[in-house]
Formats: structure tokens, C-alpha cells, sequence
């Protein structure tokens, strides 16, 4: 009885009926396996120069677990976490996703696959997907960012913000190059969430963000897709409401799901593409506009207030060498309220062809011009922005392997100049800079080893100055033992850094790291650094060593299968009394 109950809970979350194709799946799966990990990690730093960068210590401690009753599964995890001594703002994460063929649930801090342009942030709560080959649909609800409310007499107390909630849902139907998905956010901050001395340094938000995606393929070689959003973003509900008899559009939206304010803006997003596809070369045109202040609660920050438009194209000579090139141009001041109008274009070429069987070579340019005109003010033309840097890259590399020794290496040559076109500028901002690099790493087969060095030349001149960085690095590992692996690496490096006429720094130390498996189930990891660093004396010709950095890490994770009642090959009698009224049942459920 209670597995038919469980099997009833996992398919009928659409109200479909039962089927026998389910219940003999259901019946063929392991009644119940519970499986999971632990661990902990926790690492300490030491500075002779203080611990303003980073803190002397932290340490997390999570846990995963996995149940799975009847190919039901539901997989939840716990992670703790805390950076310094005082342990004062510590964070717990709960998260559960139990899944059962196309649907999946979410309960904690889960994520969820939305519009780009309506929301890309994990949200704490609840929500339910289903997913089949051509039809996808999606909700939930939970808080988006929680409240920092820190007491305001707290000299150091954190920024405040409001609690975030937000729901919303996705539809969708169509797969590969046809589909179409629709989607919808509710977002807003609780008021309550933060103390009201806060409140009157920053006010509560909310929007509604309504976004659409698609894609459209007539031919084989043409295709279109796009992916568009509105917003409609209130910067202060505590502003008052629009009066919807004297504005009539305002009542097509005051509906109760979010009242329209004299805070309130309409704003829209979107890109839309153009693909062609032929034999041997394909290509892309590509539109992409964001209004000025288009806000959606359910992102990270996101630009707003350009457009911009590219082409890209990609072909492939004499079957051995790949070409690809783009460009694009983007401008801002959409709304030409800006004091001044800034323009980019982007350019790109790139090359690469591989050559007999071991040695292959690629090469590229990237280039980016930046020009300003004017906008609502005159553009000083002694002061203008104009600007271009440009940069060349070529990586010629050789690979060779056998049953003893593999070899790898490589060369970089790297040249950037980025230059001021302003004909009034004396190249003040000018910076040419040239990079040398070459690797060399060698993998010793039967000693189970492998060796690398690294070397590198880096060399910037700009205006009435000259900056030297040389790096050199050693590294080694080696694996111990078959049944119960041990690997340990180390590394030894010298960084020297110079610049002409002012200073000289030497950075010499190294690193170890030991990583031991343990019957498959439990991983020891731990890894030691130190290095000395300081000014190099350019008179007395000798380092004067006197800063240090140690960095000490030790980490554990143990992998388990707690309980498992496991599906006997052979069929007792029960199941097969189970199965046979279990068909019997769907059956009549069917008529």
C-alpha cells in the first residue's frame, strides 16, 4: 500500500492517471538507497604584512545526501561556512531536489533555468519543473536576497537591504531549432525586513518582468532566434500611486499584482539572431538592445542604455585550416539625455591549422576602437575620448606521446598596444606591451611522474616609464600506490618585477599539495604554500627577503551509501502478487 502511494505522489502531480508502463518501472526499481557525502574544509593564512586582504582563517563543513525510494529521487544538501575568528555572520544552505522522470521539485536554495534578461539569481523557497521532449513548464516561490538589517548605532555595521521575494513561472513547446518559451517574474522587497532608521537612506523596490524566447528554422541553412523582456520597475513603492482614473493606461496594469507609481518605469530588453549555415562556412547577424534603467529584481547587475549590432563568420580551407572573424559596433545614449555619446566596435580574426600529427599553430588578432561625440553637451575635442588598443597572438605548440614518455610544448608570443588617437594627446596613456612565454611539460609513464617548467618575459613601456615582470616555475607530481592512490605535487617559482627608475621586487617560494583516496570512500587533501617577498636592493646588489606568506589548507570528504534495500533479480511471490494488482488496477483506472 504505501508504495503505491508513493507512486501515485510522483506521477499524478498533473492528475494523469496511472499506467502500467509506470508501475512496472516503479516495480523494477530498488525500493529504497540512501547514499551522500561529508566533508570539511578549512584553510589558514599567515601575513607578515597584516590580514587586511584575506582572513587568517576559514572553515566549511557540508553535507549531501541522496534518497532515492523507488527511482524517486531526492537529493538535498547542507553547507556551512564561515570566513575569520569571530564567526559572526555565519551561512547555512538547505536545498532538495527530489526528481522522478520529467518532473523535478525544489525546496531550499535552488535555481531554476529562466530568461537572461527576467532572472539568472537563485531563490530560496519552493518550485516544481516539468520537463518532456517538447513541452516544458516551471513555478516558484521564495525569497530572492535576504535582509541584512545590522543595528545602525553599529559603526561597522554591513549595508543594509531589504528581504527579496519573487514568484513567477515558464511555459514552453518545441525543441531544437523551433520552440517558443514564455516567461513571467513578480518581484518585490518586504519593507518590515529592515530597521526604519535604514529606511530612510534607501527605499524598497519591485517589478514585473515578462520575457520571451524562441527560435525558428525554415530551411536548413537559415535560422532566427530572439530573446526579448519587458520590465516594469518601481525604484520606491513607498511613492504615491498613479491616479488610473486621470491615467487610463495605468488601470491595464494596476490589476493587484503590482499597483503602477510615480516611481515606476517601463523599460525593455532583447537580442535577436540571424544564423546561416552552409557547407563549409557559417555565420551569424546578431541585434542587441537595452533600454536606459531596464532593471529586473531577478537579476545581477545587467548594462543598460546601449544597442549594439554584430556579424560573425566561420569557415573552414583545404579541410586543415579554421578561420573565424567578427565584428561588431555598439552605442549608448539611447535616449540622447546623456552628456556625451560613446561608440565601440569590436574586431576579432583568428587562425589555426595543425600540421603532420604532432604540431599545431594559431594565431589571432583582436582589436577594439573607442570614440566619443557629442550629447547633450559639446564634446571638448582636447579632452576627447578616442582610443584604440590592438593585440596579436600566436601559439605555436608540439605534441609527441609513446608507451614510455609524453611531451608536451609550446611557445606564446603575445604584442598589445593601446593608443590614444586624440590628436591633441602626447601619449600620456600610451602602453605597448610584448609577452614572451614557453611551457615544457613531460609525463615519465612507468615512474608514474610528470615533470614542467614554465618560463615567461613580459615587457610594458608607456609614457617615460618601462615595467619588467620574469617568472620561472618547476613542477613535479607523482602518484603513489594503485589500490589506494597518493598524489603529491609540488612547484617551486621566481617572480621578478621591475620598474625602470623606481623599484625592484623578488617573490621566490613554492608549494606542496598530497591528495590520499582511501578505499574509494574517503579523500584526504591538504596543501602548504610559502613564499618571501620584498624589495631587491639595487645598490647593494642583494634581496632584502623581510615579508612572508604561508597558506595552510586541510580538507576531508567521506563518500557513503548509508542504507540500501536493493530489488532481488527473482521475483518473489509478493511482487509478483503486487504487480499483477497493480496492473489490475491501472487497467481500471485507464477505462
Amino acid at each position: 500500500m504505501v508504495i503505491l502511494t508513493l507512486a501515485a505522489m510522483s506521477v499524478d502531480v498533473a492528475a494523469q492517471s496511472l499506467s502500467l508502463n509506470t508501475i512496472s518501472t516503479i516495480a523494477k526499481s530498488d525500493p529504497l538507497v540512501i547514499t551522500g557525502a561529508v566533508g570539511t574544509q578549512n584553510t589558514y593564512r599567515y601575513s607578515s604584512v597584516g590580514t587586511g586582504y584575506a582572513s587568517p582563517m576559514s572553515n566549511s563543513i557540508y553535507a549531501n545526501l541522496n534518497i532515492s525510494v523507488y527511482g524517486i529521487s531526492m537529493p538535498f544538501a547542507l553547507y556551512f561556512t564561515n570566513d575569520g575568528l569571530d564567526w559572526n555572520y555565519p551561512h547555512l544552505t538547505f536545498h532538495l531536489t527530489p526528481a522522478y522522470k520529467n518532473w523535478r521539485g525544489h525546496f531550499g536554495q535552488s535555481t531554476m533555468a529562466f530568461s537572461s534578461y527576467v532572472m539568472n539569481t537563485s531563490f530560496n523557497g519552493v518550485g516544481l519543473e516539468y520537463n518532456s521532449e517538447r513541452i516544458r513548464a516551471g513555478a516558484f516561490y521564495g525569497v530572492l536576497r535576504s535582509a541584512v538589517n545590522d543595528d545602525p548605532t553599529d559603526p561597522f555595521a554591513r549595508m543594509p537591504q531589504y528581504k527579496r521575494v519573487g514568484w513567477g513561472f515558464k511555459a514552453g513547446y518545441g525543441t531544437g531549432r523551433n520552440y517558443i518559451d514564455v516567461y513571467f517574474l513578480r518581484a518585490y522587497d518586504r519593507p518590515s525586513s529592515i530597521d526604519d532608521t535604514w529606511r530612510r537612506y534607501i527605499s524598497p523596490q519591485e517589478n514585473i518582468a515578462i520575457g520571451v524566447k524562441g527560435a525558428l528554422a525554415p530551411t536548413k541553412w537559415l535560422s532566427f532566434t530572439g530573446n526579448v523582456a519587458t520590465s516594469l520597475f518601481s525604484t520606491d513603492t513607498d511613492a504615491p500611486k498613479l491616479d488610473t482614473l486621470a491615467t487610463p493606461a495605468a488601470s491595464r496594469f494596476s490589476n493587484g499584482i503590482m499597483d503602477i507609481r510615480y516611481s515606476s518605469m517601463a523599460r525593455f530588453a532583447g537580442d535577436v539572431n540571424v544564423n546561416l549555415t552552409f557547407p563549409g562556412i557559417s555565420g551569424s547577424i546578431t541585434y542587441r538592445i537595452v533600454q536606459p534603467d531596464y532593471t529586473s529584481l531577478g537579476t545581477y547587475y545587467m548594462a543598460n542604455n546601449y544597442h549594439s549590432l554584430g556579424v560573425s563568420l566561420n569557415t573552414m580551407l583545404f579541410r586543415k585550416i579554421s578561420l573565424a572573424g567578427n565584428f561588431s559596433g555598439q552605442s549608448d545614449n539611447l535616449t540622447d539625455q546623456q552628456m556625451y555619446t560613446t561608440k565601440g566596435f569590436i574586431y576579432s580574426a583568428m587562425a589555426s591549422t595543425r600540421i603532420g600529427n604532432h604540431f599545431n599553430i594559431s594565431a589571432g588578432y583582436n582589436g577594439y576602437t573607442q570614440v566619443q561625440s557629442d550629447g547633450t553637451a559639446r564634446v571638448n575635442d582636447t579632452i576627447k575620448v578616442h582610443r584604440r588598443t590592438s593585440s596579436f597572438t600566436c601559439t605555436p605548440s608540439y605534441m609527441t606521446d609513446n608507451e614510455t614518455l609524453a611531451h608536451m610544448a609550446s611557445i606564446s608570443f603575445n604584442y598589445t598596444s593601446n593608443k590614444d588617437l586624440n590628436k591633441f594627446a602626447i601619449g600620456e596613456s600610451d602602453v605597448k606591451t610584448t609577452a614572451i612565454g614557453a611551457n615544457y611539460t613531460m609525463s615519465v609513464k612507468p615512474w608514474n611522474t610528470d615533470f614542467g617548467i614554465t618560463l615567461s618575459n613580459q615587457q610594458s613601456l608607456g609614457y617615460k616609464t618601462k615595467y619588467v615582470s620574469r617568472i620561472a616555475t618547476f613542477n613535479t607530481g607523482h602518484t603513489f600506490f594503485e589500490a589506494n592512490p597518493l598524489n603529491v605535487s609540488g612547484s617551486i617559482s621566481m617572480i621578478y618585477n621591475e620598474v625602470e627608475r623606481q623599484s625592484k621586487s623578488l617573490n621566490i617560494g613554492g608549494d606542496i599539495s598530497a591528495s590520499y583516496t582511501l578505499k574509494q570512500y574517503h579523500v584526504f587533501t591538504t596543501s602548504a604554500s610559502f613564499y618571501k617577498y620584498g624589495d631587491v636592493n639595487p645598490t647593494k646588489l642583494r634581496s632584502n627577503l623581510d615579508r612572508t606568506d604561508i597558506t595552510v589548507s586541510l580538507n576531508y570528504a567521506y563518500t557513503f551509501s548509508l542504507f540500501a534495500i536493493k530489488r532481488k533479480d527473482d521475483a518473489s511471490i509478493y511482487q509478483k502478487k503486487w504487480l499483477k494488482k497493480a496492473t489490475e488496477i491501472s487497467e481500471g483506472f485507464s477505462e
